[in-house]
This record gives structure tokens, C-alpha cells and sequence, in this order.
């Protein structure tokens, strides 16, 4: 199971090669088919892994549990609230006892301008692999089960239009983290990567420059649009989902003037007639149906999202036994 990651870190696809994204899917697939199967995986056999949340989360935290009971080993889910944390203790500190306990730490920690920092601590100073489940820039267990999906449903990514779509919602300011990860990512993969959204809603100045670089270097490209229907035009897949307007306005209120002003950045059978006939429509979850997303859509023939999600518990194995095992 590839012994030259044991221990390596994983907090953003950027700091993997794209020759080790895919050993990831590869193990991902194996270890799918495994499970299909009901063949035995229990590489991590008495390894321990601790799962920190700062949030809430229903795939990644039990994608995670059932993931290493899987591999025979311990997931530990801790409740950052509940921890010393809550006090006032430092990521140094958690990271090093913690690695002293057992043999990684997962941490979803979104909180704007603190999560990435946060994690980036803790792997300074853990003797253990840390494994981002979701920071305020970066969602690298997220980006590689779409990565998985969209490879099982398209086969090839070569020149597929894909379009990440702002979508209206009203649940909570959502981190920028999953759009993110998919711009700098899949353009690394040949995609030709679509995104759209009205202003006010930029992504970091910093993430566009690097996904033209991914683009340049691997054949892809992105483009940039504040036009809806440009972005569903063709497309091959089509990921209209929300995020917060952090980059511009670091309020956490919810509901404002310019998310209500965009009511109509919504994902219909209408704007999914635009794409091509055999567009596949996905979400990260949850999806606030009815506001980024009518149920005809979400619950129709083009959505893939259960299997994305199903793909998450897959995907996690594979980043656990590849960076936690001995095999």
C-alpha cells in the first residue's frame, strides 16, 4: 500500500504530485472493490486515528469511523469543545500529545482565516500524519472523492467543460473550501474548469493564479464568468453550489444585501437544459434544497451526488491506509 507516504501529511492536494493523487484513487478504487466484495482491509490493525471537529459534520466524520474500523483499526472522535482547546490550548501542544497516543490526527477546524493556520501548527509539531477534514481554504478529502467520481462516470477528463457554480442558500456562510480545492485541482487533471458567480464572491486572488498554473502545466484551463448561463452552456458536469463572500466581507452574518440579491443563482431543470444531454449534476452536501437547487434536479437523472458521497468513504480509507499504514 505504497510505504513511501507513511507519514505524509495531508492538508491540501497542492502539496501532492499529481503521480500521488493518483496512487490515491488507485488505492481508493482497490479498496472499493474491496468492499464490494467483503473482502478484509484491516491494514491499520490496532492504529489509532484522533478526529478533531470544530463543527458540525455527518459524511466526513463517519466516512472517517467507518473508514478505519474498516482497516481494522480506532477512530477517536473528539469534539473540540469539549477539549482543552476550548481553554485556550495551543495546536503545539494537541498535536504533540496526541501524536504520542496514537497514529494520526484528522482535524476539521473552517473558521476564516484560522483553520489552514491551525493545521499547518499542528503538522509542524506532530510526529504523526495530519489529515485536513476541512479547513477555510482547503478540502482535500472532498476534492479527491469528486475526482474519483467524476473519472468512474466520465472515464476520461480530457477537455471536459466543468463549471463551478455559485448557488443562492441561506443555512450558513459556507466556507470557500470546496470550490477551491476543485479550480486548483481539476484543471491538474485536463479539465477545462468553468467559474461562475455573481461579484462580490471572488475566490483569493492567489488560488486563480495557481489553477491558470495547474491549467498551463497539465492542459486544462479556467475560465471566469459572472454569467449563469454561460456556465451551464454545454457543460459536462456542472457543481453549482454556495460559499460565502469571505474574501471581500469577513462578517459572519448570514443573510445580506448581496446574497439576497442573488435569489436567482439557482440550479433548475431550465438552467440544466442548457448543458449537454448527458450532463451529470454534483454536490458536496448537504444541498439547502429549493434554494441552491430544485428537488428535480437534485433527485433527477443527472445527479451523481450519492455516489460522491459514497466515494468519500473509499477516498478516506485510501489517505488513512497509505499515510497511517505499514503496507
Amino acid at each position: 500500500m505504497k510505504p513511501r507516504y507513511k507519514g505524509k501529511h495531508f492538508i491540501t492536494l497542492e502539496d501532492w504530485t499529481k503521480e500521488e493523487i493518483d496512487d490515491l484513487l488507485q488505492v481508493s478504487q482497490e479498496l472499493k472493490a474491496k468492499f464490494y466484495n467483503n473482502e478484509s482491509t484491516a491494514y491499520l490493525t490496532n492504529k489509532t486515528s484522533f478526529l478533531m471537529f470544530f463543527e458540525q459534520s455527518t459524511r466526513t466524520r463517519n466516512s472517517m469511523e467507518a473508514g478505519i474500523a474498516q482497516l481494522g483499526g480506532h477512530g477517536t472522535f473528539l469534539d473540540t469543545s469539549t477539549m482543552q482547546i476550548s481553554h485556550g490550548e495551543s495546536a503545539k501542544d494537541t498535536a504533540i500529545i496526541l501524536s504520542s497516543y496514537g497514529h494520526g490526527i484528522a482535524c476539521r477546524n473552517c473558521f476564516w482565516g484560522v483553520g489552514n493556520r491551525y493545521l499547518r501548527e499542528m503538522a509542524e509539531y506532530a510526529t504523526v500524519p495530519v489529515m485536513n477534514l476541512q479547513c477555510d481554504l482547503y478540502h482535500p478529502m472532498q476534492g479527491l472523492a469528486d475526482l474519483m467520481t467524476i473519472q468512474e462516470v466520465k472515464k476520461s477528463t480530457k477537455n471536459l467543460k466543468v463549471s463551478v457554480i455559485w448557488a443562492y442558500a441561506k443555512s450558513h456562510k459556507k466556507p470557500v473550501s470546496v470550490p477551491v480545492t476543485q479550480v486548483l485541482l481539476f484543471p491538474r487533471y485536463g479539465m477545462d474548469v468553468t467559474l461562475a458567480y455573481p461579484e462580490g464572491y471572488d475566490l483569493p486572488d492567489w488560488v486563480i493564479e495557481k489553477a491558470r498554473k495547474n491549467a498551463e502545466e497539465h492542459g486544462g484551463s479556467l475560465t471566469i464568468t459572472h454569467n449563469m448561463e454561460d456556465a451551464y452552456r454545454d457543460a459536462d458536469i456542472v457543481i453549482p453550489k454556495n460559499w460565502g463572500s469571505w474574501v471581500r466581507n469577513q462578517s459572519e452574518v448570514v443573510i445580506d444585501d448581496l446574497l439576497e440579491s442573488n435569489r436567482s443563482w439557482k440550479c433548475t431543470e431550465e438552467m440544466m437544459a442548457l448543458a449537454k444531454p448527458d450532463v451529470s449534476y454534483m454536490h458536496a452536501l448537504p444541498a439547502d434544497r429549493e434554494n441552491e437547487v430544485e428537488n428535480a434536479v437534485i433527485d433527477g437523472k443527472h445527479s451523481i451526488v450519492y455516489q460522491e458521497a459514497e466515494n468519500r468513504l473509499h477516498t478516506a480509507k485510501a489517505v488513512m491506509v497509505m499515510t497511517m499504514g505499514d503496507k
